[in-house]
């Protein structure tokens, strides 16, 4: 007997066989009864199709297990493919086998629940229409992400995520227990990739990052993944215009791999499309600030960090992700040195998207003065001792080097148009929330 072919439903829409028999496997995903006729909906990874269960067309105990069959029963199907423009797809399955796998207790979502309902309950959440469709995008971001370095001669380079030092500013560090010492859970993979570009050159990593900040707003996470890459031999202007190819690299493989997810987000492709192919500006924090003082009339002084509501202002003018440089140098922190042209600022970078989104990459030229970091680190209290392996970076052979994070759910939330940074990871963790 010759094994049982399984279809996805993508495949069956795709090919309009009608009159085909298929078999085809998934879960309930809508369900209705009335007398001698059923009509379920069924998912998978691919997608939905109806399928209509007539008594008399299969056994009668399939027939009465469709019936009684809830939400979220996974189910085996046998059916015929007919075209059917009243179904939700143009075509339905004539079904003439119905096996359930495992029957469903009644599904404890369902319409109009709270938000925070649905991340208590998001281990069931996750199945979802829209949390597929985010993370599928997710899967191909970053995807490109890797190819995108891979493709340039980049390296994967792994860093410890147990770390005795703080990079981002130690009001943010998660301590952890460390046998009879402490140490704390990375807050970037910089360090050790300043360490390695001596060796490797260009360097890249995808990694688990984890930031104690009390923040309880829409773009911040308690832990999150950043994509992060490191160069020798690279200044600010090479290392903003990789920030700037990357995005629109993993924009245009999110176009081409995933249109039917960004359609069931209502997300707009044209735009989108415009956004991949167009150029990015790069512009300074002094001329933000005058577009936000004679365009928008907010008064922000020079020397202040720029905020989610600024951010957003300065966006109004702006349709494509822009790049700010040279915020001021007494905000930045201790790795990030001075403009030689400019020294009351710092030869960083912010990405900026468009659509209240604010910043999505941060990276830097990378200080190569030791005394001046030393002075940095001990006005905030640090233990100079803890980084004199950093500075033996500089002592042997330094060169000029840069580097950037990219935060994947940022970048992730912006493309897929989403309201919350928690919907693009697959479970959130907040400072209220660390379970499920």
């Amino acid at each position: 007997m010759s094994e049982v072919r399984w279809k996805k439903i993508e495949e069956i829409l795709d090919e309009k066989r009608t009159d085909e028999t298929v078999h085809l496997h998934g879960w309930i995903y809508r369900t209705r009864s009335s007398g001698n006729i059923a009509f379920t909906v069924i998912r998978d990874v691919t997608g939905t199709i109806q399928a209509t269960v007539k008594k008399g067309n299969l056994p009668d105990n399939e027939f009465e297990d469709a019936k009684k069959a809830l939400i979220e029963s996974s189910v085996e199907l046998k059916g015929i493919v007919k075209e059917d423009k009243r179904a939700p797809e143009g075509y339905e399955l004539q079904v003439k086998g119905f096996n359930v796998v495992n029957f469903a207790e009644p599904f404890p979502i369902v319409k109009d629940q709270s938000p925070e309902f649905l991340l208590d309950q998001r281990h069931l959440w996750i199945r979802s229409q829209k949390l597929t469709s985010i993370l599928k995008i997710r899967s191909t971001a970053v995807g490109a992400i890797h190819k995108f370095f891979r493709d340039r001669g980049y390296f994967e380079f792994d860093a410890p995520i147990l770390q005795p030092n703080q990079c981002e500013g130690g009001s943010t560090l998660f301590e952890v227990k460390y046998y009879d010492n402490k140490t704390y859970l990375s807050q970037t993979w910089q360090l050790y990739a300043e360490a390695a570009v001596f060796s490797l050159e260009k360097i890249y990593n995808m990694g688990p990052t984890f930031r104690a900040e009390r923040s309880k707003t829409s773009r911040h996470l308690s832990e999150f993944w950043m994509a992060e890459m490191e160069a020798a031999w690279m200044d600010l202007h090479n290392v903003t215009e990789i920030a700037k190819e990357e995005v629109k690299f993993i924009l245009s493989e999110v176009l081409k791999h995933n249109k039917r997810e960004l359609n069931l987000l209502k997300q707009d492709i044209n735009k989108l499309q415009h956004i991949a192919e167009s150029e990015f500006s790069t512009i300074t924090y002094t001329k933000a600030l005058e577009i936000l003082n004679e365009k928008e009339n907010m008064n922000v002084q020079w020397g202040k960090d720029l905020r989610t509501i600024e951010e957003n202002k300065l966006m109004n003018h702006f349709d494509t992700p822009i790049v700010v440089t040279n915020y001021p140098l007494e905000i930045m922190a201790f790795y990030k040195p001075k403009d030689p042209d400019d020294p009351k600022t710092a030869l960083c970078f912010d990405m900026i998207a468009p659509g209240e989104y604010g910043e999505i990459v941060g990276g830097s030229q990378r200080n190569l003065d030791v005394e001046d970091m030393e002075k940095k680190l001990k006005e905030s209290g640090e233990n100079i001792e803890n980084y004199e392996w950093y500075f033996d970076l500089r002592r042997y052979g330094s060169v000029p080097h840069s580097g950037y994070g990219l935060g994947v759910e940022r970048v992730v939330a912006w493309i897929c148009g989403i309201d919350n940074i928690k919907d693009a990871i697959p479970f959130p963790r907040t400072i209220l929330r660390f379970r499920p």
